[in-house]
Protein backbone atom coordinates (compact mmCIF):
# COMPACT_ATOMS: atom_id res chain seq x y z
CA UNK A 1 0.00 0.00 0.00
CA UNK A 2 1.22 3.48 -0.90
CA UNK A 3 0.05 6.66 0.85
CA UNK A 4 0.75 9.69 -1.33
CA UNK A 5 0.99 13.08 0.36
CA UNK A 6 -0.23 16.29 -1.27
CA UNK A 7 2.03 18.20 -3.63
CA UNK A 8 3.92 20.80 -1.64
CA UNK A 9 3.63 18.89 1.63
CA UNK A 10 6.41 20.14 3.88
CA UNK A 11 8.91 17.58 5.19
CA UNK A 12 11.72 18.32 7.60
CA UNK A 13 13.61 17.59 10.78
CA UNK A 14 14.31 19.63 13.89
CA UNK A 15 16.85 20.46 16.58
CA UNK A 16 17.20 23.07 19.32
CA UNK A 17 20.39 25.12 19.55
CA UNK A 18 20.98 24.47 23.25
CA UNK A 19 20.54 20.72 22.82
CA UNK A 20 23.15 20.39 20.08
CA UNK A 21 25.61 23.23 20.76
CA UNK A 22 28.11 23.48 23.60
CA UNK A 23 26.47 25.30 26.50
CA UNK A 24 27.01 29.04 26.75
CA UNK A 25 25.96 31.26 29.64
CA UNK A 26 22.31 30.18 29.59
CA UNK A 27 19.91 28.93 32.24
CA UNK A 28 20.54 25.23 31.53
CA UNK A 29 24.33 25.24 31.66
CA UNK A 30 25.65 22.71 34.21
CA UNK A 31 22.21 21.25 34.93
CA UNK A 32 22.57 17.59 36.04
CA UNK A 33 20.62 15.08 33.99
CA UNK A 34 18.91 11.88 35.03
CA UNK A 35 21.50 9.74 33.22
CA UNK A 36 24.44 11.30 35.07
CA UNK A 37 25.64 13.89 32.57
CA UNK A 38 25.90 17.66 32.96
CA UNK A 39 24.24 19.94 30.45
CA UNK A 40 27.48 21.17 28.91
CA UNK A 41 28.92 19.63 25.72
CA UNK A 42 25.77 18.20 24.08
CA UNK A 43 26.49 17.23 20.43
CA UNK A 44 28.98 20.03 19.57
CA UNK A 45 27.03 21.01 16.47
CA UNK A 46 28.84 24.35 16.30
CA UNK A 47 32.05 22.45 15.50
CA UNK A 48 30.43 20.13 12.92
CA UNK A 49 27.95 22.28 11.04
CA UNK A 50 29.06 21.22 7.57
CA UNK A 51 29.04 17.55 8.53
CA UNK A 52 25.60 17.89 10.09
CA UNK A 53 24.33 19.73 7.02
CA UNK A 54 25.09 16.59 5.05
CA UNK A 55 22.42 14.86 7.10
CA UNK A 56 20.00 17.77 7.38
CA UNK A 57 19.78 18.17 3.60
CA UNK A 58 18.41 14.63 3.27
CA UNK A 59 15.40 15.28 5.49
CA UNK A 60 12.99 17.31 3.41
CA UNK A 61 12.68 20.96 2.48
CA UNK A 62 12.77 22.66 5.88
CA UNK A 63 15.10 22.60 8.85
CA UNK A 64 13.46 23.67 12.10
CA UNK A 65 16.01 25.14 14.48
CA UNK A 66 16.96 28.20 16.51
CA UNK A 67 19.93 30.14 17.83
CA UNK A 68 21.56 30.51 21.23
CA UNK A 69 20.21 33.72 22.75
CA UNK A 70 22.94 33.77 25.42
CA UNK A 71 25.76 33.68 22.84
CA UNK A 72 24.18 36.39 20.74
CA UNK A 73 23.23 38.89 23.43
CA UNK A 74 25.38 39.51 26.50
CA UNK A 75 22.92 41.85 28.23
CA UNK A 76 19.33 42.98 27.86
CA UNK A 77 18.84 45.15 24.77
CA UNK A 78 22.50 44.82 23.77
CA UNK A 79 23.31 44.54 20.07
CA UNK A 80 24.02 41.02 18.88
CA UNK A 81 27.61 39.77 18.89
CA UNK A 82 28.73 40.28 15.29
CA UNK A 83 30.88 37.17 15.03
CA UNK A 84 28.07 34.95 16.33
CA UNK A 85 25.64 36.51 13.87
CA UNK A 86 28.13 35.77 11.11
CA UNK A 87 28.52 32.16 12.25
CA UNK A 88 24.79 31.48 12.20
CA UNK A 89 24.22 33.44 8.99
CA UNK A 90 26.93 31.49 7.20
CA UNK A 91 25.36 28.21 8.28
CA UNK A 92 21.83 29.31 7.37
CA UNK A 93 23.17 30.42 4.00
CA UNK A 94 24.58 26.93 3.46
CA UNK A 95 21.22 25.43 4.42
CA UNK A 96 19.63 27.68 1.81
CA UNK A 97 22.19 26.67 -0.82
CA UNK A 98 21.20 23.05 -0.25
CA UNK A 99 17.62 23.92 -1.19
CA UNK A 100 16.12 24.07 2.31
CA UNK A 101 14.52 26.89 4.22
CA UNK A 102 14.53 27.54 7.95
CA UNK A 103 11.61 27.27 10.36
CA UNK A 104 13.09 29.59 12.95
CA UNK A 105 12.30 28.99 16.64
CA UNK A 106 12.93 32.15 18.66
CA UNK A 107 12.65 30.65 22.16
CA UNK A 108 13.23 26.95 22.85
CA UNK A 109 13.37 26.56 26.66
CA UNK A 110 16.69 28.42 27.10
CA UNK A 111 17.57 32.06 27.64
CA UNK A 112 20.57 33.98 29.02
CA UNK A 113 21.54 33.69 32.66
CA UNK A 114 21.10 37.44 33.00
CA UNK A 115 17.40 37.01 32.22
CA UNK A 116 17.09 34.11 34.66
CA UNK A 117 18.77 36.22 37.38
CA UNK A 118 15.97 38.78 37.01
CA UNK A 119 13.28 36.14 37.57
CA UNK A 120 13.08 34.81 34.03
CA UNK A 121 9.55 34.55 32.68
CA UNK A 122 7.98 35.21 36.08
CA UNK A 123 9.07 38.84 35.68
CA UNK A 124 7.19 41.11 33.27
CA UNK A 125 10.51 42.59 32.16
CA UNK A 126 11.18 39.34 30.26
CA UNK A 127 8.63 40.46 27.67
CA UNK A 128 10.68 43.49 26.63
CA UNK A 129 13.95 41.56 26.65
CA UNK A 130 12.46 38.81 24.50
CA UNK A 131 10.87 41.25 22.07
CA UNK A 132 14.23 42.97 21.56
CA UNK A 133 15.87 39.58 20.96
CA UNK A 134 13.12 38.67 18.50
CA UNK A 135 13.49 42.01 16.69
CA UNK A 136 17.21 41.43 16.16
CA UNK A 137 16.60 37.82 15.05
CA UNK A 138 14.13 39.09 12.46
CA UNK A 139 16.66 41.66 11.27
CA UNK A 140 19.65 39.32 11.00
CA UNK A 141 18.14 35.94 10.18
CA UNK A 142 14.82 36.77 8.49
CA UNK A 143 16.21 36.41 4.93
CA UNK A 144 16.81 32.69 5.57
CA UNK A 145 13.43 31.96 7.15
CA UNK A 146 10.22 30.65 5.58
CA UNK A 147 8.25 29.90 8.79
CA UNK A 148 8.48 31.18 12.36
CA UNK A 149 7.84 29.67 15.78
CA UNK A 150 7.86 32.44 18.36
CA UNK A 151 7.98 29.83 21.15
CA UNK A 152 8.59 26.12 21.37
CA UNK A 153 6.17 24.31 23.66
CA UNK A 154 5.54 27.05 26.22
CA UNK A 155 3.18 24.67 28.00
CA UNK A 156 6.01 22.17 28.53
CA UNK A 157 8.33 24.92 29.76
CA UNK A 158 5.79 26.34 32.22
CA UNK A 159 4.80 22.87 33.46
CA UNK A 160 8.32 21.57 34.02
CA UNK A 161 10.07 24.74 35.20
CA UNK A 162 7.33 26.11 37.46
CA UNK A 163 4.93 23.30 38.36
CA UNK A 164 6.77 19.96 38.37
CA UNK A 165 10.28 21.23 39.11
CA UNK A 166 12.03 19.21 36.38
CA UNK A 167 13.53 22.16 34.47
CA UNK A 168 15.51 25.08 35.88
CA UNK A 169 14.72 27.03 38.02
CA UNK A 170 12.88 23.99 39.49
CA UNK A 171 10.01 25.86 41.10
CA UNK A 172 6.68 24.34 42.13
CA UNK A 173 3.97 26.96 42.15
CA UNK A 174 0.78 26.83 40.07
CA UNK A 175 0.39 30.61 40.03
CA UNK A 176 3.92 31.01 38.64
CA UNK A 177 3.28 28.50 35.85
CA UNK A 178 0.19 30.49 34.86
CA UNK A 179 2.08 33.78 35.05
CA UNK A 180 4.79 32.43 32.78
CA UNK A 181 2.25 31.38 30.16
CA UNK A 182 0.58 34.79 30.38
CA UNK A 183 3.82 36.73 29.87
CA UNK A 184 4.96 34.42 27.08
CA UNK A 185 1.60 34.91 25.39
CA UNK A 186 1.95 38.69 25.51
CA UNK A 187 5.49 38.42 24.13
CA UNK A 188 4.24 36.16 21.35
CA UNK A 189 1.59 38.67 20.27
CA UNK A 190 4.18 41.45 19.96
CA UNK A 191 6.68 39.24 18.13
CA UNK A 192 3.94 38.11 15.76
CA UNK A 193 3.27 41.70 14.73
CA UNK A 194 6.99 42.46 14.33
CA UNK A 195 7.47 39.50 12.00
CA UNK A 196 4.37 40.27 9.94
CA UNK A 197 5.41 43.90 9.60
CA UNK A 198 8.68 42.91 7.93
CA UNK A 199 7.65 39.58 6.36
CA UNK A 200 3.88 39.77 5.84
CA UNK A 201 3.71 36.56 3.81
CA UNK A 202 5.76 34.37 6.14
CA UNK A 203 3.59 32.10 8.33
CA UNK A 204 4.00 32.62 12.08
CA UNK A 205 2.96 30.19 14.79
CA UNK A 206 4.19 28.44 17.89
CA UNK A 207 4.89 24.81 18.58
CA UNK A 208 2.51 23.54 21.25
CA UNK A 209 3.12 20.19 22.86
CA UNK A 210 0.11 17.91 23.02
CA UNK A 211 -0.48 14.62 24.80
CA UNK A 212 -3.26 12.12 25.22
CA UNK A 213 -4.18 12.24 28.89
CA UNK A 214 -6.60 9.52 29.98
CA UNK A 215 -7.96 8.51 33.36
CA UNK A 216 -7.96 4.74 33.79
CA UNK A 217 -10.13 4.78 36.90
CA UNK A 218 -12.42 7.12 38.81
CA UNK A 219 -9.57 8.77 40.69
CA UNK A 220 -7.52 9.16 37.51
CA UNK A 221 -10.21 10.93 35.51
CA UNK A 222 -10.02 14.20 37.43
CA UNK A 223 -6.25 14.84 37.06
CA UNK A 224 -6.40 13.69 33.43
CA UNK A 225 -9.22 16.15 32.74
CA UNK A 226 -7.33 18.95 34.49
CA UNK A 227 -4.20 18.30 32.45
CA UNK A 228 -6.17 18.16 29.23
CA UNK A 229 -7.69 21.56 30.04
CA UNK A 230 -4.57 23.30 31.40
CA UNK A 231 -1.95 21.83 29.07
CA UNK A 232 -4.01 22.21 25.90
CA UNK A 233 -6.90 24.67 25.99
CA UNK A 234 -5.73 27.10 28.65
CA UNK A 235 -2.16 27.22 27.38
CA UNK A 236 -3.15 27.50 23.71
CA UNK A 237 -5.55 30.38 24.30
CA UNK A 238 -2.58 32.61 25.21
CA UNK A 239 -1.12 32.07 21.72
CA UNK A 240 -4.20 32.15 19.49
CA UNK A 241 -2.80 34.88 17.21
CA UNK A 242 -1.17 32.48 14.74
CA UNK A 243 -1.17 31.72 11.03
CA UNK A 244 -0.72 28.03 11.77
CA UNK A 245 -0.57 25.75 14.79
CA UNK A 246 2.63 23.83 15.19
CA UNK A 247 1.66 20.63 16.97
CA UNK A 248 4.08 18.38 18.86
CA UNK A 249 3.04 14.93 19.99
CA UNK A 250 4.94 12.15 21.75
CA UNK A 251 3.02 10.82 24.70
CA UNK A 252 0.03 8.84 25.85
CA UNK A 253 -0.19 9.45 29.61
CA UNK A 254 -2.69 7.37 31.61
CA UNK A 255 -3.64 8.36 35.18
CA UNK A 256 -4.54 5.90 37.96
CA UNK A 257 -4.63 8.31 39.80
CA UNK A 258 -1.00 9.39 39.29
CA UNK A 259 0.43 9.66 35.77
CA UNK A 260 1.97 6.37 34.65
CA UNK A 261 5.13 6.79 32.60
CA UNK A 262 8.12 4.59 31.91
CA UNK A 263 10.29 7.35 33.40
CA UNK A 264 8.65 7.50 36.80
CA UNK A 265 6.99 4.09 37.09
CA UNK A 266 9.07 1.69 35.02
CA UNK A 267 7.27 -1.55 34.26
CA UNK A 268 3.78 -0.26 35.11
CA UNK A 269 2.81 0.35 31.48
CA UNK A 270 3.84 -3.19 30.59
CA UNK A 271 1.69 -4.58 33.38
CA UNK A 272 -1.30 -2.79 31.91
CA UNK A 273 -0.49 -3.93 28.37
CA UNK A 274 0.23 -0.40 27.16
CA UNK A 275 2.98 -0.14 24.52
CA UNK A 276 5.64 2.48 25.23
CA UNK A 277 9.06 3.84 24.40
CA UNK A 278 11.70 4.68 27.02
CA UNK A 279 9.61 7.55 28.34
CA UNK A 280 5.87 7.42 27.68
CA UNK A 281 2.94 5.37 26.55
CA UNK A 282 2.79 4.92 22.77
CA UNK A 283 -0.55 5.64 21.11
CA UNK A 284 -0.03 7.23 17.67
CA UNK A 285 -3.77 7.77 17.25
CA UNK A 286 -3.44 10.47 19.91
CA UNK A 287 -1.76 12.68 17.32
CA UNK A 288 -4.86 12.44 15.15
CA UNK A 289 -7.13 13.24 18.09
CA UNK A 290 -5.18 16.40 18.83
CA UNK A 291 -4.89 17.54 15.23
CA UNK A 292 -8.65 17.24 14.87
CA UNK A 293 -9.22 19.08 18.13
CA UNK A 294 -7.04 22.05 17.16
CA UNK A 295 -8.57 22.31 13.71
CA UNK A 296 -12.09 22.24 15.14
CA UNK A 297 -11.33 24.71 17.95
CA UNK A 298 -9.18 27.26 16.12
CA UNK A 299 -9.71 26.70 12.39
CA UNK A 300 -6.08 27.37 11.46
CA UNK A 301 -3.77 25.23 9.30
CA UNK A 302 -1.58 22.73 11.12
CA UNK A 303 2.02 21.52 10.89
CA UNK A 304 3.41 18.68 12.95
CA UNK A 305 6.48 20.54 14.21
CA UNK A 306 7.79 17.77 16.46
CA UNK A 307 7.10 14.06 16.59
CA UNK A 308 9.26 11.06 17.33
CA UNK A 309 10.05 8.29 19.76
CA UNK A 310 12.69 7.77 22.46
CA UNK A 311 14.47 4.56 21.57
CA UNK A 312 17.85 3.04 20.72
CA UNK A 313 16.18 0.70 18.22
CA UNK A 314 16.14 1.94 14.61
CA UNK A 315 13.45 -0.57 13.66
CA UNK A 316 11.18 0.70 16.42
CA UNK A 317 11.75 4.23 15.13
CA UNK A 318 10.90 3.15 11.58
CA UNK A 319 7.67 1.57 12.83
CA UNK A 320 6.77 4.77 14.68
CA UNK A 321 7.35 6.83 11.52
CA UNK A 322 5.01 4.49 9.65
CA UNK A 323 2.37 4.66 12.40
CA UNK A 324 2.45 8.44 12.74
CA UNK A 325 2.45 9.17 9.02
CA UNK A 326 -0.57 6.92 8.54
CA UNK A 327 -2.32 9.08 11.14
CA UNK A 328 -1.23 12.25 9.33
CA UNK A 329 -2.43 10.93 5.98
CA UNK A 330 -5.83 10.00 7.42
CA UNK A 331 -6.26 13.52 8.82
CA UNK A 332 -5.43 15.02 5.44
CA UNK A 333 -7.94 12.69 3.76
CA UNK A 334 -10.60 14.08 6.10
CA UNK A 335 -9.97 17.54 4.64
CA UNK A 336 -8.01 18.99 7.56
CA UNK A 337 -5.23 21.31 6.30
CA UNK A 338 -2.17 19.53 7.67
CA UNK A 339 0.62 21.25 5.74
CA UNK A 340 3.72 19.38 6.87
CA UNK A 341 5.53 16.96 9.13
CA UNK A 342 8.83 17.72 10.90
CA UNK A 343 10.51 14.84 12.67
CA UNK A 344 12.20 15.15 16.05
CA UNK A 345 15.06 15.00 15.91
CA UNK A 346 17.69 15.35 13.22
CA UNK A 347 20.39 13.92 15.46
CA UNK A 348 20.69 12.64 19.00
CA UNK A 349 20.99 15.56 21.37
CA UNK A 350 20.92 16.36 25.07
CA UNK A 351 17.39 15.48 26.12
CA UNK A 352 17.01 18.31 28.62
CA UNK A 353 16.75 17.01 32.22
CA UNK A 354 17.15 13.38 31.08
CA UNK A 355 20.46 13.50 29.22
CA UNK A 356 22.09 12.37 25.97
CA UNK A 357 21.38 8.66 26.35
CA UNK A 358 17.67 9.33 25.76
CA UNK A 359 17.78 9.15 21.98
CA UNK A 360 15.42 10.64 19.40
CA UNK A 361 17.83 11.11 16.50
CA UNK A 362 17.58 9.98 12.91
CA UNK A 363 21.35 10.35 13.13
CA UNK A 364 23.07 8.66 16.07
CA UNK A 365 25.60 10.66 18.12
CA UNK A 366 28.10 9.05 20.46
CA UNK A 367 27.78 10.94 23.80
CA UNK A 368 31.55 10.79 24.39
CA UNK A 369 33.25 11.10 20.98
CA UNK A 370 30.38 13.05 19.32
CA UNK A 371 30.85 10.90 16.19
CA UNK A 372 27.80 10.79 13.93
CA UNK A 373 26.27 7.86 12.07
CA UNK A 374 23.17 7.74 9.93
CA UNK A 375 20.68 5.17 11.20
CA UNK A 376 18.41 2.89 9.19
CA UNK A 377 15.54 5.05 10.40
CA UNK A 378 17.26 8.12 9.00
CA UNK A 379 17.68 6.47 5.60
CA UNK A 380 14.05 5.37 5.70
CA UNK A 381 12.74 8.84 6.54
CA UNK A 382 14.99 10.46 3.91
CA UNK A 383 13.40 8.25 1.25
CA UNK A 384 9.91 9.32 2.34
CA UNK A 385 10.95 12.97 2.13
CA UNK A 386 12.29 12.47 -1.41
CA UNK A 387 9.29 10.52 -2.66
CA UNK A 388 6.53 12.42 -0.82
CA UNK A 389 4.89 9.09 -0.08
CA UNK A 390 4.81 6.28 2.45
CA UNK A 391 5.09 2.71 1.19
CA UNK A 392 3.76 0.08 3.58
Amino acid sequence: MTLKFPDGFLWGSSTAAAQVETASDHNWRGFPSRDGHLFEHTAEHEKRREEDLGYIRQFGQVYRCGVDWARLQKAAYAPFEAEVVQEYSQFFGRVQEEGLSIMFVIHHFTHPSWLEAEGGWTNESAIGAYVDFARQCILHFGPFVSHWNTFNEPNVYALNAYLMGNFPPQRRAYHLANRVLFYMGRAHDIAYELIKERYPHHPVGISLNTCWFEGLDTLGRLPAAFMNWWFHRRAADHFAKVDFWGISYYAYVPFAPLPITELDMPGKLDKRGIPHDRMWGYRPEGLGRNLRFFWKRYGKPLIVTENGICTDDAQQRIKSIQDYLQVCHAVIEEGIPLLGYIHWSTLDNFEWNLGPTYRFGLVQVDPETKDRQMTEAGLYYAQICRDNKLDL
